[in-house]
């Protein structure tokens, strides 16, 4: 291929002297010797400059396809205008590597800005395939982002924002891996993102603001008709003490204590629907701190021990140093501690046993990934089976007169739910009539 050039190169060059010394000879304007002469000197010389420029051509290819691949150029052609169209080429291929850097350096600040963007973002091809999500969704959504995607109504609000070329914000309710509120809002990108992403999904938690407008609802629902009773019997006992009992000396001591208890039965209860509502508040967020349960644990039974010497209950705890530590925040597991062990000291029997026991999580009732179990068992006079499913609810009590004379808010269960919840934990709750409780939490550990 290389010596067809330089003979067509040398065609070229000499063609044109060779045939007009050949006629000149022949009408006998120059001699056949002369003229022989001169062809030769012409042959020679376009013979070297064929073969220049084959050279130049052959080293401007190579220079282009090295300039291509970013690498150096190693020749510099010989002829005159070769030399300067390699130094253009040369100074083309610089100016077009300073622009593929701040192309490069803009795409990688694009990525860079996406990935750090507080809210779940996801680039879609034009085929709706996912090209790249962002920490935050991942975080958010794991390895659910595909089943979200597949939501029957975020997927039509992508196919309108494709179809119409607007974007379109849509409100999704996601069950999994937490219940959760999200505001979803599909954008078309024309001209297209330089990954190829022709639309962005932005998801929103609005988890936070609904708990906030179920909370102040359910909080007037709730205070309402908890509160009712104890205020009615309040203002029973102040009309009480102005008129009959009013010198009844003896009958306003009673009257009074009970007054004391009803209002200590207000503060427990307003003090339990307002930590459940923080509870709530929080659960769709993940706590992250390492918490030593078992020394947590022995902190909780100690402040225990006079209210287990007054009832004349024995505890028996099983807390084995070593344990891995579990994801969560201290301050809620202690609530659970305390909370199951009120429990379980309000409803066993005087002269029973509380048994609390940490361990590691075995068997198939529990998640497969590493956790640790928090069980807590009395020997009361056990919850029937059909209870057992609606114990976790707000207000639910088995014997609401006994609950409420031991001092009961039927929010404790509730509440642990909820932190459990939030810690990414399960909840189990077994029963026995006449033989016990025994609630046990599964807590992840990584």
């Amino acid at each position: 291929m290389g010596g067809g050039r330089t003979f067509l190169t040398l065609v070229a060059i000499s063609g044109v002297p060779v045939l007009a010394l050949v006629v000149l000879a022949a009408i006998g304007a120059a001699t056949p010797v002369g003229a022989a002469i001169a062809i030769g000197l012409i042959l020679l010389v376009a013979t070297g400059l064929a073969l220049l420029w084959g050279r130049d051509l052959a080293v401007l290819s190579e220079t282009v396809r090295r300039l291509g691949e970013d690498q150096p150029a190693t020749e510099t052609p010989a002829l005159p205008g070769f030399e300067r169209l390699g130094r253009e080429i040369e100074r083309l291929s610089r100016r077009l590597a300073e622009r593929s850097a701040m192309l490069a350096q803009l795409r990688r600040a694009d990525e860079a800005i996406v990935e750090r963007l507080p809210d779940p973002l996801i680039v879609l091809a034009a085929d709706r395939s996912v090209l790249r999500a962002n920490s935050a969704a991942a975080t958010m959504l794991g390895a659910d982002l595909p089943a979200v995607l597949r939501h029957p109504v975020l997927r039509a609000a992508i196919d309108r924002a494709f179809t119409q070329a607007s974007p379109h914000s849509v409100e999704l309710s996601l069950p999994a891996p937490m219940a959760r509120e999200v505001q979803a809002t599909v954008v078309p990108m024309d001209p297209p993102l330089s990954d190829g992403g022709r639309a962005v999904v932005v998801l929103s938690d609005r988890s936070r603001e609904r708990a906030i407008e179920r909370m102040r609802a359910d909080f007037a629902a709730n205070a309402s008709h908890e509160l009712r009773t104890p205020l009615a019997s309040l203002i029973g006992f102040i009309d009480t003490l102005r008129g009959p009992a009013k010198d009844d000396l003896p009958a306003q001591q009673r009257f009074l204590d009970i007054m004391a208890e009803q209002a200590a039965r207000m503060t427990r209860l307003i003090d339990d629907m307002l930590s459940l509502s923080r509870v709530e508040l929080m659960e769709h967020q993940a706590p992250a701190d390492r918490i030593d349960l078992v020394q947590l644990l022995q902190r909780q039974v100690a402040g225990f021990e006079p209210r287990l010497t007054e009832r004349r209950v024995s505890l028996e705890a099983a807390l084995p140093p070593g344990l891995p530590a579990v994801l969560g925040d201290s301050d809620q597991l202690a609530q659970v501690a305390q909370n199951l062990l009120d429990n379980a000291l309000k409803y066993g029997r005087d002269d029973g046993t509380i048994r609390v026991v940490v361990e590691q999580a075995r068997g198939a009732r529990w998640p497969a990934r590493p956790g640790v179990v928090l069980s807590v068992a009395d020997q009361g006079q056990g919850i029937p089976r059909e209870h057992l499913p609606r114990l976790t609810e707000r207000f639910y009590r088995v014997d609401k007169g006994r609950s409420r004379a031991v001092g009961g808010t039927g929010l404790g269960l509730a509440i642990v739910k909820h932190i459990v919840n939030r810690h990414r934990g399960l909840l189990s709750i077994e029963s026995e009539d006449g033989v016990g409780t025994t609630v046990s939490v599964w807590l992840p550990t990584g």
